[in-house]
């Protein structure tokens, strides 16, 4: 028998030795985790409940913190020193990794939350060395404390490195709020090892949706070409795809590129073997630090981060336009790093050219370039942007301030979430402006009339839901604010019903003018009035939205946002590789929905007749009542599948089919902890409970996207 003798009997949580317990997803790997939708659970968070870090930031004192910000930069530290004497780009680099992660796809990454801090993204090997970053950072955080969180802090690090080494900034605004635990169940891909690369179909542009990094553990593409490939046309295609789905077209990627190039250098001075684990794989004792270097001093010269080894230009800390000389002036030959990585050396280099060693030993070292910095003169879209740029200094200047500001605040969500003393004044399309609203019509008046119109229940609830649901908590965008459902893209969206969508519009909007209210909120009023009227209880309404133009609507940005599954609706453009109740959960999650929040509307969504197909309307009547949630419960049928995501029940008695289901539907009776949800819903006594927690489920929808 096994000894056992002074094994502890307690399955513990975390696992320090290795050793650890089943857990149920080993033994049932196809069940479906709700583990997303307790995703930001308060209960990590040590600040507690009444902190609201908004209130915070507007006390600090900003012109300090970046005054302190300032001194850092130069301030070199004996345990990680300074690279030229400047911390600079090095801040640069955590900036960008930081927001860098951001994805059109679904809106999720970004520099919004501190995410950093935590796995996977802490021990991605493209974050290789900034945990030494962050720590640097921490003298500053424990000054300013709660005044700053760390979300802001690794932002606002970037934009003070740039203008401490002479390059423009286009402003910066605050308000992240910090996450206390990881992410753990945002899709980064499916691959097991650190840059695997199965995310293709057959060509280099049919990247698996929502992904954006062309390998796993990358922020964006592989520096040395496709899969290390030193291909500049080939790289290019990677670096256009992947930058597009990070939100930036072709004038704004070459702007970044160069721009974040202008500073700093790569590291890849010794064999990349010597480099130990990442941080979550590190023993305890060393506190929290990963890839321990045993190359000479593992640090300055002798670091190995990337492979690549070298600067871009001859001054790695001035901000000028020496990236886009040295990139026109010379023919490059392809070398290696003294880590085995491909590179790019000019041909018969001048020595004014040549750039200073990092350690101020006055050794010179040649520049170099990436096959991703190739590509910029290589791919001829690229190139002729990139010779504009060189031709007219101070437009790529402004280019690039503008292209990073909008890396570090697309996933901020509109400007009225914006804090400081440097936002800036300009309106721009990404922030997907709406105009002011007014809150001060006639509600009454206009519920009246449209109480009155021909528009029936479902088609009031099913307009006020496409317009609302279409808000994600990922990037805060979308949502019922700006009307954006009478404009394209969103009318013309197949899950909208375009030719109903239209018919509701056109009795809406002549009442909404009458009373002088904006379309989105009568939109909103609508589904009010439609729930007041089939419950008998009053839907509290919150005025004061706008109605957006098409001018102020970026139609292919907003294309993103098109459900090609909506579970609430039941609806599903195509089959897809992950199951239609793992899409809805994922809906639910953008949505900010609890597991109760999503199984109430859900259910609440069936008895009001929305559905996109013949299945799962199972009431007699639309009605605002359980009965949807009892007849899931029903024990006098059968169900069995009848196709990909379709079911029939058969009564057992008769042996007749009574109803239809998709799985979305059937998933809240099959699933342990939904049916738990749904079997409250479902008690006599609970009644009142779901018509109140529907109406308070659905209002959190419909204000979801309200910052003002």
């Amino acid at each position: 028998m096994k000894d056992l003798t002074g094994k502890c009997p307690v399955m513990h949580g975390a696992a320090t030795t290795g050793i650890t317990g089943t857990t149920n997803s080993d033994w049932w790997p196809n069940q479906l985790n709700l583990n997303i939708l307790r995703q930001h659970d308060r209960k990590s968070n040590p600040l507690g409940d009444d902190f609201d870090y908004r209130d915070e930031f507007l006390k600090i004192d900003y012109k300090s913190l970046k005054n302190d910000l300032n001194a850092l930069m130069t301030d070199s530290q004996s345990w990680w020193p300074a690279d030229y004497g400047h911390y600079g780009p090095f801040f640069i680099r955590l900036t960008w990794h930081a927001a860098g992660t951001y994805r059109t796809g679904d809106g999720r990454g970004g520099g919004g939350t501190g995410a950093q801090r935590f796995a996977p993204l802490n021990s991605w090997p493209d974050n290789g060395n900034l945990d030494k970053a962050r720590r640097l950072l921490w003298p500053i955080k424990q000054k300013y404390g709660n005044q700053i969180s760390w979300a802001d802090l690794l932002i606002l690090a970037g934009n003070v490195a740039i203008e401490s080494m002479g390059g423009k900034t286009f402003g910066f605004a605050g308000g992240r709020p910090d996450i206390w635990h990881p992410e753990e169940d945002i899709y980064w891909g499916a691959e097991n090892e650190w840059l695997g690369d199965k995310r293709y179909e057959s060509t280099r542009q049919s990247l698996e949706n929502p992904l954006a990094a062309v390998q796993m553990g990358l922020i964006y593409v592989n520096p040395e070409g496709p899969n290390g490939n030193p291909d500049p046309l080939l790289s290019a295609q990677d670096v256009r795809e992947t930058f597009a789905r990070m939100a930036m077209n072709d004038e704004e990627t070459v702007a970044l590129v160069a721009g974040g190039h202008t500073f700093g250098k790569a590291h890849g001075a010794g064999d990349p073997e010597l480099v130990g684990t990442e941080p979550e794989g590190a023993p305890i004792e060393e506190m929290g630090f990963g890839w321990s270097n045993a190359h000479g001093s593992g640090y300055g010269v002798d670091a190995t981060t990337s492979g690549i080894e070298g600067p871009w230009t001859a001054n790695p800390t001035v901000w000028d336009n020496g990236y886009f000389d040295l990139l026109f002036k010379y023919e490059w030959q392809l070398t290696k790093s003294p880590a085995g990585a491909n590179i790019w050396h000019p041909v018969d280099l001048d020595e004014a050219d040549m750039a200073p060693e990092v350690d101020g030993s006055g050794k010179k070292v040649s520049p170099m370039m990436t096959t991703a910095d190739m590509a910029m003169i290589t791919d001829p879209d690229y190139r002729k942007i990139s010779k504009r740029f060189h031709e007219n200094p101070s437009e790529f200047s402004d280019a690039f301030a503008r292209a990073w500001f909008k890396l570090l605040h697309r996933d901020m969500g509109p400007k009225s979430r914006y804090l400081g003393p440097e936002i800036p004044d300009e309106d721009l399309i990404w922030q997907d402006p709406i105009p002011e609203g007014n809150a001060n019509f006639d509600i009454n008046g206009l519920k009246s009339d449209i109480s009155k119109s021909s528009l029936s229940v479902t088609e009031m609830i099913e307009t006020a839901w496409a317009s609302a649901s279409t808000f994600r908590g990922s990037d805060l965008r979308g949502g019922a604010n700006g009307a954006r459902i009478r404009l394209a893209p969103q009318k013309d969206w197949e899950a909208n019903k375009p030719k109903q969508l239209k018919a509701v519009l056109d009795v809406l909007e002549p009442l909404a003018a009458k009373h002088e209210a904006s379309l989105a909120d009568t939109i909103v009023l609508a589904g009010c009035v439609a729930i007041e009227k089939v419950s008998g209880r009053e839907v509290p309404f919150n005025p004061g939205r706008g109605d957006a133009t098409q001018e102020q609507t970026d139609i292919e940005s907003f294309a993103v946002l098109e459900p090609l599954a909506d579970g609430f609706r039941n609806y599903q453009k195509a089959d897809f590789t992950v199951s239609p109740e793992e899409m809805m959960l994922d809906k639910a999650q953008l949505l900010n929905l609890t597991a109760a929040e999503m199984t109430v509307l859900l259910g609440g969504l069936r008895s009001l007749g929305v559905s996109a197909s013949e299945h799962g309307l199972w009431n007699q009547k639309v009605e605002l009542s359980n009965s949807w949630f009892n007849t899931l419960l029903d024990m006098s049928v059968k169900w069995s599948e009848t196709g990909i995501n379709s079911y029939e029940a058969t009564d057992r008695a008769s042996g007749k089919v009574t109803r239809t289901a998709s799985r979305c539907d059937l998933v809240f009776g099959s699933n342990s902890q939904l049916r738990a949800i749904v079997e409250v819903y479902a008690q006599n006594d609970n009644s009142d409970k779901f018509i109140s927690d529907f109406i308070s489920s659905w209002v959190k929808v419909m204000n979801a996207d309200r910052f003002d």
